[in-house]
């Protein structure tokens, strides 16, 4: 696809400016300042018209498309709500329907007159940021699986009238940085929109490797089954065992900050498709089971998005891939396993298998001797049922970590609610063949999923996010690419020391 070109222009005169939209954002009950008078003498008085009409209000996210002239070919009425009310969720909302619009219209260039929001320098660096973030996600489109063509968005230029209240330099980086998070996104989402037939795990670790060529500061490096037998990751392969793919455990590391700099950690659940095993999951939208790496393609999105922004930052991205198959191989209810930690495991439940590739893998992660790790994955259902498709789960075993992440989640606009993760809660993952059960006797199974990570977890800082409400959707069937813009902005913060 095309790449959308966003740029900040200097204009004194925006319509004497040939563009396909001149975008213009209005407030509710005011009258029209003189700028804009400017722009409808040019346009016959089609802005004070419509509003005369009643057509326009300039309520928030209102939208009309107007005729235009020669110069402007048309014009886009943005509302913005009353102005002493406008302020950055305000902005978000605005972002996403000007992006939405845009992208949907007829025009292959928009002039975006936005001087005039009433935005401080962080709120409308952040605006332009939410914006440019918006404007690329808003493009993506899936492809490759599909002979039939699809027609690509017509917008191809979009430039914007630099805003009054912060310099050129930190708009222009702005516009950059949320370009790069909305690659981010789109990446994460064709990782996992892909079907399981071409996402297998060693295509995870093949496009490691290309995301590694891609960057300088990005190290990446593959172990094998043979290697992880070796090291005694008998839980990971575990899962992996009735496939006829071989599992993988990725390892990416990027290197933007000191060289001594201890990194932070993001290990992602990599299930590329999840039958339940020989607890075979119901027909029934089992084809939403190639969702069940959003984890592991959310940190692709977001080690992407980062080397592209030159985080100056140490992070290592550790995927544990595998494919949930039964076969007269297959691990059965019942086994008991021995994890890299050593604990053992019994598997009541073949089901319950991404916290089985996940406990090696934050045992392995703990070599790096990480500040902090945090671990993505579609791991419950029951994540669902309490917060819907709206916000992440967030389970952690430290206070600072947890709040680091839910504020994140407020900034970037993709939240995450923190549950609890009590002593009181492990009983429930007593076994009497093993250290430990593979799932809990009771409810609350988020909770005692995130238990279960906690016992593989106790050497360090560690946040664990079930993204099984978030990483995907039903209607229309996708992925969302969440969470990436939070775990992109939790790492800018800790980046700034915050």
């Amino acid at each position: 696809m095309t790449q959308l070109t966003i740029q900040i222009r200097k204009t004194e005169q925006p319509e004497k400016q040939k563009t396909g939209v001149l975008v213009v954002p209005l407030f509710s009950a005011q009258r029209l300042p003189k700028h804009i008078k400017d722009i409808d003498q040019a346009h016959a008085d089609v802005i004070g018209k419509t509003i005369k009409l009643g057509d326009f209000d300039g309520n928030l996210n209102t939208l009309a498309w107007l005729p235009g002239n020669q110069t402007n070919q048309r014009l886009l009425l943005v509302g913005c709500g009353a102005r002493a009310e406008f302020g950055p969720a305000s902005g978000y909302r605005l972002a996403c329907s000007l992006a939405t619009a845009l992208t949907a219209g007829k025009a292959s260039d928009a002039l975006l007159v936005l001087d005039d929001l009433p935005l401080s320098d962080a709120d409308a660096t952040t605006f332009l940021e939410q914006l440019a973030t918006e404007l690329t996600t808003t493009r993506y489109q899936y492809r490759q699986t599909l002979t039939k063509s699809l027609a690509e968005p017509a917008l191809r230029k979009v430039a914007i009238k630099p805003l009054a209240t912060v310099s050129l330099a930190q708009q222009k980086k702005a516009i950059a940085t949320g370009q790069h998070i909305g690659s981010g996104v789109n990446l994460t989402r064709e990782l996992v929109n892909l079907p399981g037939n071409i996402c297998t795990p060693t295509y995870l670790s093949q496009q490691a490797r290309k995301l590694g060529r891609q960057h300088s500061k990005l190290k990446v490096s593959v172990l094998g089954e043979a290697k992880m037998r070796e090291l005694g990751m008998g839980s990971l392969l575990s899962v992996g065992q009735g496939s006829d793919q071989p599992s993988q455990l990725i390892v990416m590391e990027y290197r933007g900050g000191p060289a001594k700099a201890q990194p932070y950690a993001l290990v992602g659940k990599g299930i590329t498709f999840d039958t339940g095993g020989i607890s075979l999951k119901p027909g029934a939208k089992m084809d939403e089971m190639k969702f069940d790496m959003g984890g592991a393609g959310s940190v692709f999105g977001t080690l992407s998005a980062i080397a592209e922004m030159d985080l100056p930052i140490n992070v290592v991205g550790v995927v544990a891939a595998a494919e949930n198959m039964p076969s007269g191989r297959a691990t059965k209810p019942g086994d008991v396993v021995t994890s890299l930690s050593g604990k053992t495991i019994e598997i009541l439940n073949t089901d319950a298998e991404g916290r089985l590739v996940l406990c090696d893998a934050l045992t392995y992660v703990a070599r790096f001797k990480p500040v902090e790790v945090v671990d993505i994955a579609t791991l419950t259902g029951a994540i669902i049922v309490s917060l819907g498709n709206v916000a992440t789960g967030i389970f952690a075993n430290d206070d600072s970590l947890a709040q680091a992440l839910s504020d994140a989640g407020e900034q970037s606009k993709d939240r995450g609610w923190r549950l609890p993760l009590w002593d009181d809660y492990q009983k429930q993952l007593d076994s009497k063949f093993a250290d430990i059960a593979n799932i809990g006797t009771g409810g609350a199974g988020s909770i005692t999923a995130a238990c279960f990570l906690a016992r593989f977890a106790e050497q360090y800082k560690w946040a664990h996010l079930d993204v099984a409400g978030t990483a995907f959707q039903g209607a229309p069937k996708g992925a969302t690419g969440r969470p990436v813009p939070m775990l992109v902005q939790y790492l800018r913060s800790r980046a700034k020391g915050q």
